[in-house]
């Protein structure tokens, strides 16, 4: 019997709980994968950005139960601490804190504009001007800690919670054509062939749900 659950909604449309599932896999813990029905008035809520609240990805380990996605890398990071889920240097490790702060609050315009959604290509997508400063934002990010840590993530030679943070923006990225510096394209691609990535997506593009309103064409 697994140790722990992690509830999530739809791995096609879902970024959250990827980030979610992504750090319950980095930090090595032995989890049973539980999945919320899309027809569900709170999933879609989630999906559709309609909602203030997100309640998947949700980690229940014992009697700890935790929902938020930051939450669970902080958590993960206390009774895993030798995943690394977080950089052992203390300013490396605030700096990723920052960074992860500002994906999980931030970024709105992205979020609307490049919705997730691992099974399309939009090639040739028109970014707007609202959308195109916060993909500006987050290739600064990656520029910035791929040159400060050396890469060839984020925070240096292992994955951390960042990684996982930024990974859904790699998927929006390669959806919607989005056109990238040399050095942000071999991040976006790097993590799009990490190996849990591959298996996520594996399994989104095999759902058969359908969210009707995040499938029109742009």
């Amino acid at each position: 019997m697994a140790e722990a659950s992690l509830t999530v909604s739809s791995k096609n449309y879902s970024s959250w709980s990827l980030r979610g599932w992504l750090l319950c896999r980095m930090a090595g813990i032995d989890f049973a994968e539980r999945v919320a029905p899309i027809d569900d008035p709170a999933t879609r809520a989630e999906l559709l950005l309609l909602s203030p609240s997100f309640l998947v990805p949700c980690l229940e380990h014992g009697a700890v139960k935790v929902w938020d996605t930051v939450a669970i890398g902080e958590y993960l990071n206390e009774i895993r601490p030798e995943a690394g889920l977080l950089p052992a240097d203390p300013v490396a490790r605030a700096h990723c804190r920052a960074i992860c702060g500002e994906m999980h609050s931030g970024f709105a315009n992205l979020r609307s504009a490049l919705p997730m959604n691992l099974k399309v290509r939009h090639e040739g997508f028109k970014v707007w001007a609202g959308a195109q400063a916060d993909i500006d934002r987050v290739t600064a990010i990656w520029r910035d800690c791929l040159k400060q840590y050396g890469g060839p993530y984020l925070f240096g030679a292992k994955p951390t919670m960042a990684d996982a943070m930024y990974a859904p923006v790699c998927t929006r990225f390669a959806t919607y054509d989005v056109k990238l510096d040399p050095v942000c394209a071999a991040y976006r691609d790097l993590i799009l062939h990490w190996a849990p990535m591959v298996e996520w997506t594996a399994a989104a593009k095999a759902e058969p749900e359908e969210v009707e309103e995040l499938d029109v064409e742009f």
